[in-house]
């Protein structure tokens, strides 16, 4: 069972992470970018010569790991699947960088016995050298295991707001972003070796056919379909994107993103997998300049 107490008050150590300008090429091309080499947008992103971060790669900088594996949190980590995944920028990404994050645990929710736990992680991004905020990064794992802790515990916090549904209209932008069959493969150099991404036996005894793509890859090329149907690719535009995660992806399917407009600035997002009939990516809502 989760021990709320362990658990809320967990102690992260500040972690120091240092990127170059190839780590930045690299996530890039990890989410698709330069499938068309000789599309200028693009090579903005993995060629140096005009070099951009993208704004996702905030999600890979500083992790503190699994750390709810630890045996002291009491938590069923089997069972832990990534819920949703927010980003906010506050300044553009630097293409290289150290920056310092801090990460503490901001929520952990009991949805009920045999209905798991909800736990929201926030890190703070920092560039060392001048100490600015550059992004705060807001993960939520859903617990399927550890619902019911409160009988024991005898306290839950309130649950995260819902991220917003998508309208009930035809979108207003679409775009198809292919994967290729060995991306999750690239994927994993910047940073994430969790072997259900790359190790088919490891996927089979999950319950796949074969090792499926990251979440946050997905999320990545979320932020690469944002970039190109709505900020024709300039990095600095986005503000925020947070979405949820509702299906797997596997290496080689094509992505159907969709997005409606709403508030001034604002665009709503759903993704889909059109070969299987089966929305990937739900409820997401994204603000640019």
């Amino acid at each position: 069972m989760i021990n709320y107490e362990v658990v809320k008050n967990w102690s992260f150590q500040d972690i120091v992470h240092s990127y170059s300008v190839r780590d930045s090429m690299l996530y890039a091309l990890g989410i698709g970018m330069g499938a068309d080499p000789t599309d200028e947008s693009e090579l903005g992103f993995v060629y140096e010569k005009t070099l951009q971060a993208v704004p996702t790669m905030v999600a890979v900088l500083g992790s503190p790991g699994p750390w709810l594996r630890e045996p002291t949190t009491g938590a069923d980590y089997v069972k832990l699947v990534h819920g949703e995944q927010h980003v906010r920028l506050l300044k553009p990404l630097p293409v290289a960088a150290t920056v310092v994050a801090r990460n503490r645990v901001v929520s952990l929710t009991d949805k009920g016995a045999g209905k798991g736990a909800i736990a929201v992680i926030l890190r703070e991004l920092r560039d060392q050298a001048s100490g600015e905020l550059l992004a705060e990064i807001r993960q939520m794992n859903f617990l399927r295991g550890d619902g019911g802790f409160s009988a024991h515990s005898g306290v839950s916090d309130p649950g995260p707001e819902a991220l917003p549904p998508v309208p009930d209209r035809a979108p207003d932008l679409e775009v198809s972003l292919p994967t290729l069959e060995r991306q999750a493969l690239i994927y994993r150099l910047s940073g994430d070796y969790n072997p259900l991404h790359s190790d088919p036996a490891v996927a089979r005894a999950a319950g796949f056919s074969r090792p499926i793509l990251h979440g946050l890859c997905t999320y990545g090329m979320a932020a690469h379909a944002l970039l190109k149907v709505a900020c024709a690719y300039q990095a600095a535009r986005v503000q925020h994107l947070a979405v949820r995660f509702t299906a797997p992806v596997y290496p080689g399917e094509t992505i159907r993103f969709q997005f409606w407009h709403g508030a001034p600035g604002a665009l709503h997002l759903r993704a889909r997998i059109d070969a299987r009939d089966v929305v990937v990516l739900n409820n997401g809502i994204a603000t640019v300049t």
